[in-house]
């Protein structure tokens, strides 16, 4: 019951992803920070493409990608369209991958020890659809806010 519900979820939140980045007016604006305002839409974008090929693309469905978290963070003026590449490429990881588990794996340990002790696979999955639709929400902010 709760896999179909994470599919849907991350589906619905990475086609958001998708278009809060097509929704900027200035394409520079994806990469403007202001006063307390550490993070731009693009290294949130960057950030949460890395963390899902990582915890779900990588752990879960055993791809090739190899995660460069601090270029997330400083990598600066990608282009929208490889940032809308990145997005699709990844909710095709999400969905495959989850479309390849079964609703007992949710019970399973997840593979790693990302917190201080170990938590099940289910625990993760809902960890990542809360931590993608945070960031999102600041993107959608920061996109109200900064695109001028």
């Amino acid at each position: 019951m709760l896999l179909p519900i994470l599919r849907q979820l991350f589906e619905r939140d990475l086609n958001r992803l998708y278009k809060e980045m097509e929704s900027y007016t200035h394409e520079p604006s994806l990469w403007v920070t202001d006063k307390q305002i550490a993070n731009s839409g693009g290294n949130l974008c960057l950030h949460l493409v890395g963390n899902l090929n990582t915890y779900i693309g990588v752990h879960l469905g055993s791809s090739s990608y190899v995660r460069n978290r601090e270029l997330e963070f400083s990598n600066k003026h990608v282009p929208r369209s490889q940032l809308l590449d990145m997005i699709i490429q990844t909710k095709d990881v999400v969905d495959n991958t989850l479309a390849g588990m079964k609703e007992e794996d949710l019970q399973e340990d997840y593979p790693i020890i990302i917190w201080e002790s170990k938590t099940s696979k289910g625990y993760v999955l809902v960890h990542l659809a809360t931590h993608l639709a945070y960031h999102l929400g600041q993107i959608n902010y920061h996109r109200r806010l900064l695109d001028a």
